[in-house]
């Protein structure tokens, strides 16, 4: 499967944004979906994660009640609307694919494919 993550921008603090990731390949619906975010000088970071059906989804702390995950399998493509944000947000926002775990994982080396990246900036 290969994945192509847009929606990235400019924002002010406490303004929206939504990334799409679409894939390709008609097995997308087998793949749990996750989201990575990389900030300048730090380690890749796990932001959220949907299953194969949208029933399962995990955050991390620093996103809570602020992102929501979604997914149309119809349309090959996982949504992460980030509300509130957060000049801390500001990153490189990476969208991957992992193929067949019934329950999502958050860690970056269970990812077997990976979008190209979109830059997100949140300014204060």
């Amino acid at each position: 499967v290969q994945l192509q993550a847009s929606g990235g921008g400019l924002v002010q603090a406490g303004g929206s944004l939504r990334l799409s990731c679409a894939a390709s390949g008609r097995t997308f619906s087998r793949y749990a979906i996750g989201w990575f975010r990389q900030a300048p000088g730090k380690e890749r970071e796990f932001v959220a994660a949907i299953n194969w059906s949208g029933a399962s989804t995990s955050y991390a702390d620093s996103v809570k009640g602020r992102f929501t995950i979604a997914r149309d399998n119809a349309k090959n493509t996982v949504y992460l609307q980030m509300n509130s944000l957060k000049p801390e947000d500001t990153a490189v926002y990476y969208c991957a694919a992992d193929y067949g775990r019934v329950v999502v994982t958050t860690t970056a080396t269970d990812y077997d494919y990976w979008g190209q990246g979109t830059l997100v900036t949140v300014s204060s």
